[in-house]
């Protein structure tokens, strides 16, 4: 099953998310259909979590990015969570400090892209400058309109220098999303995730859209892909991240290092 060309936006590929159907399960039927596949893509990703950091060439960028209750922290849990925090770790950008607004919008993310070995996931990223920054005319259009190129080209050099891109676009219906953000509401145990400013923010949702669309048109590369993942079914979203981040790391053809040095010689001890 080869999702990572079924869902990857092409680079330059003017994209229409009304023509994207986030309940698609690709004829999969339910979860069980694929819960057998979804725990070997685990096992599968924490064996090359492994091999990548024990190789300690090259890291691995995953940039989630969603609709509010798109499945970000639902991604993160059930397809990351079993994975190494020794070499795995996830950042999430909430709203800037007056550190980070006193330089460029793109250094607080450079500075926190992963070392050699890791992998590492970005809760949020970079694209709320192109996203709600444009959504609520935080800066002016002379200024985002100008950060779409000036993130293709910090992408490039992640890239250039051993850091592999994957973008996830958690794509989820308006319906839906109403759904989970009542659901908040009902679970004592999520309602504390519950923010009336979600609810406000529904007000924006087509020009999120559209925003969306343009990021994803723009800033889908051959060295960093834009995926748009049917998010409406949670399980069917586990699968194809998982499948995904499987299908590329296994591609990567990694090795285990040598090792440093020809190991001691060790005499069995014959005095006891």
């Amino acid at each position: 099953m080869r999702f990572a060309k079924r869902f990857r936006v092409k680079p330059g590929t003017r994209i229409t998310l009304a023509g994207h159907d986030p309940g698609d399960t690709t004829g999969f039927e339910d979860k069980k259909s694929v819960e057998k596949q979804i725990q070997k893509n685990l096992k599968r990703l924490s064996e090359l979590q492994y091999l990548l950091y024990a190789e300690n060439k090259r890291s691995l960028l995953v940039v989630l990015q969603a609709m509010d209750a798109g499945g970000k922290d639902g991604t993160i849990r059930h397809v990351m969570g079993p994975l190494n925090p020794q070499s795995c770790r996830v950042v999430s950008f909430k709203t800037p400090t007056a550190e980070e607004l006193a330089h460029d919008f793109l250094w607080r993310i450079h500075r926190a892209t992963p070392r050699t070995g890791e992998i590492l996931i970005f809760n949020r990223s970079h694209y709320e400058d192109v996203l709600i920054v444009r959504v609520h005319g935080l800066v002016p259009k002379s200024v985002w309109s100008r950060r779409y190129d000036q993130i293709n080209a910090l992408e490039k050099i992640l890239a250039q220098n051993n850091t592999h891109i994957l973008k996830f676009f958690l794509h989820i219906s308006k319906d839906e999303q109403l759904e989970r953000l009542k659901a908040r509401l009902d679970d004592p145990t999520k309602r504390w995730k519950a923010n009336s400013g979600d609810f406000d923010e529904r007000e924006y949702w087509d020009a999120y859209t559209r925003a969306y669309e343009v990021a994803l048109r723009k800033c889908s590369t051959e060295h960093a892909p834009w995926f748009i993942i049917p998010a409406n079914k949670k399980w069917f979203r586990n699968f194809v991240v998982s499948e995904i981040l499987v299908e590329y790391l296994s591609n990567l053809r990694m090795k285990f290092p040598e090792a440093a040095a020809d190991p001691p010689v060790i005499e069995p001890d014959h005095s006891a």
